[in-house]
C-alpha cells in the first residue's frame, strides 16, 4: 500500500523534484516545529512549519494545505525536500504544511470538496476559506522572522485548497499558484461531462470513510482487482452496482457518486469557479496539456479569474502529465512522445521561482518579466509567450465531417456515417490495457491506429497539410447524430497523423513505429443524456437527428506541413469511462444487465469541429 501511495501525485499531492546531493539538506538548513492551530470554531489543525536557520533576514511564508498528510510527523523527522521546488528551497522561505480539517493529525470532520459559505453568520460557519484565514492570521503573528507576506500553492487536490485560499481575503496573502487545481468534481477527476471515470475507481476509498482519531497512518483500505487486466475486470464486473462489494456502505464517497449521478445541488455547491470574483492576490495557474486528471480545472480557473478580476493573473501550460512540472526529469516524455530536455527544470528556475520571489520577497515592485501566458506548443515542441490566452491573433475555423474526409467546405446534400456500438465489445481507451497505478496517465499521447481499425470508430481525415496549422485555444465539436437507442456517449478525438518518413525514437514502444504514428492531441466525452443540461438528463428520441456539442479543452499544437489532422468519433472508451447502457435509465449507477443494449449510431455530414486557429 505504501508503495502505491508513492506512485501518484493525485494521491499524495506531494511535490516531487530531484533531491539535493546532501540527503539531509533540509535538516541542516531548516528548523521544524509542529503545532495545532485553533480555528474560530475551536477545531485544531495540524501544521508543520519549516523555518530557515539563517536568521539574518526575514522570509515570506509559503503554505500548502493538503488532505494527503503533512508527514513525516515528529519535529525531528524532516521531509527530504520542501517548498514548491529545489530552487525555492535554497532561496529560503518559511515553508508550511497543514493537514486540512478531518484528515490525518487534524481534528474535525472531513467534507470532500467542501462548499464555500459566502455569507458567514457566526463562528460555526466554517469552510476552507475561513480555515485558511485563521491559519494565516496565526502564522504571521506567531512565526518568527516572517516578513508579513504569505503565498500558497498546491498540486491537484492541494491545488483546490490553494484556489480556496483566494476566497479567504486575508491581507497578508499576496501570491497564489494553482497547479492542476480541481475546480469541480463533475468535470475533473471523477467525471467528464457527466460520464463517470471508471479508471479512477481505485482512488475512491481515499475519500470515503471518516477517521475516528488523530492518526499518522492511512485509515482507509484500497481495493484490489486481483488482476492487471482492467479491461477484462470491468467488463466481467458488469453494471456499476456490482462494484458495491469492493467498497461497502461505509464508503461515503462511493454512495455520493451513485446517488448524485447528475449535476445536482450536491455537486454545484462544491464547485469553486462561481465564487472567483474580484480576486486580489497575484495568481499563477499551472497545468499540463496531457493531464488526465485535472485539465478542466486549470484552464477554467484561469479564464474565470481573467474575466472577473483585474489583478495579476497568468497561466502556464506545459507538455506535462499530472504534476510533472514539480519533478526534475532530464527528459519530458509522455507515453511514446519526447517533448525535450529539462522542461520542468526550466519552469521551476525561470517561471515559478520568479513569480513567488517577485510578489513575496520584492513586494511586487518592478517588473517580474513574466508574460500573461507561458504556453508550450506540443507540435513544435517549444515555449511561446503571449499577452493573452487564447492569443488575440487567432480565428475560428470549421472542419466538416464529410464521409471519411475532414474538410473546410460544407456539403449541401445531407448524408451520414454509421456504426454499431456494443457494450459487450467496447473500444479500449488505450492499446496497452493494464493497471495504470492509481489513475491513467500516459494515454493522452497514445497512438490511435488501433482504434482507427475498428468498425465502431468513425475516422475523418484531412489531406496532407501544405502548411503548418496551429490550434491555439478551445475546440468545440458540433455533432449532428441519431441513434436507435435512447441514450449514448459521444467521444471525439483530435489526432496528429505523422508522415511515413517520421524518424524513429528511443521512447516509442517496441511494438510501434513513429512512421504514420497517430498521436492523440485532445479528446473528450459527452454523456448524451446531458447534451442540453447537466442537471436535467433527457433521453434521445429514437432515430431522430439531434445536436450534441462537446467542448474539448484548450490545446496549443502545431500540425506540421506534411502531417494530417484526423478526427475519430466513437461511443465507448473503456474502461476510462463507464459503459452507457444506451437505454435511458434514471441513474446509470443503478442500471441492470438487461438495460445494456447494442445500438446503431449515425454521424451526419453537417457535423463540424470548430477550432481556434493561430493566424
Amino acid at each position: 500500500m505504501k508503495k502505491l501511495l508513492g506512485i501518484s501525485l493525485f494521491f499524495i499531492g506531494a511535490v516531487l523534484f530531484a533531491q539535493d546531493n546532501k540527503a539531509n539538506y533540509v535538516s541542516e538548513n531548516y528548523t521544524k516545529k509542529e503545532v495545532h492551530i485553533k480555528m474560530r470554531d475551536g477545531v485544531e489543525l495540524f501544521t508543520a512549519i519549516y523555518t530557515p536557520k539563517d536568521v539574518s533576514t526575514k522570509y515570506p511564508i509559503i503554505m500548502q494545505r493538503t488532505p494527503y498528510n503533512s508527514g513525516p510527523y515528529g519535529e525531528n523527522q524532516f521531509k527530504k525536500s520542501i517548498s514548491p521546488s529545489e530552487t525555492m528551497m535554497k532561496e529560503g522561505y518559511i515553508v508550511v504544511y497543514q493537514d486540512v480539517r478531518g484528515r490525518f493529525m487534524s481534528d474535525g470532520l472531513y467534507d470532500n470538496m467542501r462548499g464555500f459559505i459566502p455569507n458567514k453568520k457566526g463562528k460555526k460557519d466554517t469552510d476552507e476559506a475561513s480555515d485558511t484565514y485563521d491559519t494565516i492570521e496565526w502564522l504571521v503573528k506567531n512565526v518568527a522572522n516572517n516578513n508579513g507576506n504569505v503565498g500558497t500553492w498546491g498540486i491537484s487536490y492541494p491545488g483546490f485548497y490553494a484556489t480556496y485560499s483566494l476566497l479567504s481575503n486575508h491581507p497578508a496573502l499576496k501570491a497564489v499558484s494553482l497547479q492542476a487545481c480541481i475546480a469541480d468534481f463533475f468535470f475533473d477527476d471523477f467525471h467528464h461531462n457527466g460520464a463517470y471515470l471508471l479508471s479512477y475507481w481505485k482512488v475512491t476509498p481515499l475519500f470515503g470513510p471518516q477517521k475516528t482519531k488523530r492518526t499518522t497512518e492511512p485509515w482507509y483500505k484500497f481495493t484490489n482487482a486481483g488482476t492487471n487486466d482492467d479491461y477484462q475486470f470491468f467488463l466481467d464486473a458488469g453494471p456499476l452496482s456490482n462494484l458495491d462489494k469492493y467498497y461497502g456502505k461505509e464508503n461515503e464517497f462511493w454512495q455520493q457518486l451513485k446517488d448524485h449521478s447528475s449535476y445536482d445541488d450536491f455537486w454545484q455547491k462544491r464547485g469553486i469557479l462561481q465564487h472567483l470574483n474580484n480576486i486580489k492576490p497575484a495568481v499563477m495557474t499551472v497545468g499540463g496539456w496531457f493531464d488526465a486528471e485535472d485539465l478542466y480545472g486549470p484552464l477554467n480557473t484561469y479564464s474565470t479569474i481573467e474575466k472577473s478580476s483585474k489583478n495579476y493573473n497568468t497561466i502556464v501550460m506545459g507538455p506535462w502529465s499530472h504534476g510533472d512540472w514539480a519533478r526534475n526529469s532530464a527528459k519530458q516524455v509522455i507515453g511514446n512522445i519526447n517533448f525535450g530536455d529539462s522542461i520542468s527544470g526550466f519552469y521551476q528556475k525561470n517561471i515559478e521561482s520568479n513569480f513567488f520571489r517577485h510578489f513575496l520577497k520584492n513586494n511586487g515592485k518592478g517588473a517580474n518579466k513574466l508574460p500573461e501566458a507561458y504556453v508550450f506548443d506540443t507540435g513544435r515542441k517549444e515555449w511561446k509567450t503571449y499577452d493573452a490566452w487564447p492569443p488575440v491573433n487567432t480565428e475560428k475555423q470549421d472542419f466538416f465531417l464529410q464521409g471519411s474526409k475532414l474538410t473546410k467546405l460544407a456539403k449541401q446534400n445531407i448524408s451520414f456515417e454509421e456504426f454499431i456500438s456494443d457494450p459487450k465489445k467496447p473500444v479500449p481507451y488505450s492499446e496497452d490495457i493494464k493497471q495504470n497505478g492509481l489513475t491513467p496517465r500516459k494515454y493522452m499521447t497514445d497512438d490511435q491506429r488501433f482504434a482507427a481499425r475498428r468498425p465502431d470508430v468513425i475516422v475523418f481525415e484531412t489531406e496532407v497539410l501544405n502548411d503548418d496549422t496551429t490550434l491555439a485555444g478551445e475546440i468545440l465539436a458540433k455533432l449532428q447524430v441519431s441513434t436507435t437507442g435512447t441514450d449514448a456517449d459521444w467521444i471525439v478525438k483530435v489526432i496528429d497523423v505523422f508522415p511515413n518518413e517520421e524518424p524513429e525514437t528511443k521512447e516509442v514502444a517496441p511494438y510501434l513505429k513513429m512512421s504514420n504514428y497517430h498521436m492523440m492531441v485532445r479528446s473528450e466525452v459527452m454523456r448524451g443524456r446531458f447534451r442540453n443540461s447537466f442537471s436535467k438528463p433527457e433521453p434521445f428520441l429514437v432515430n431522430e437527428k439531434t445536436a450534441v456539442n462537446i467542448k474539448l479543452q484548450d490545446v496549443f499544437h502545431t500540425f506540421k506541413k506534411g502531417h494530417k489532422i484526423q478526427i475519430q468519433v466513437q461511443s465507448t472508451w473503456f474502461p476510462f469511462i463507464d459503459l452507457n447502457p444506451q437505454t435511458f435509465v434514471d441513474n446509470i449507477f443503478y442500471a441492470k444487465p438487461e438495460d445494456f443494449k447494442k445500438q446503431t449510431h449515425k454521424i451526419y455530414n453537417d457535423s463540424k469541429i470548430e477550432c481556434t486557429v493561430l493566424k
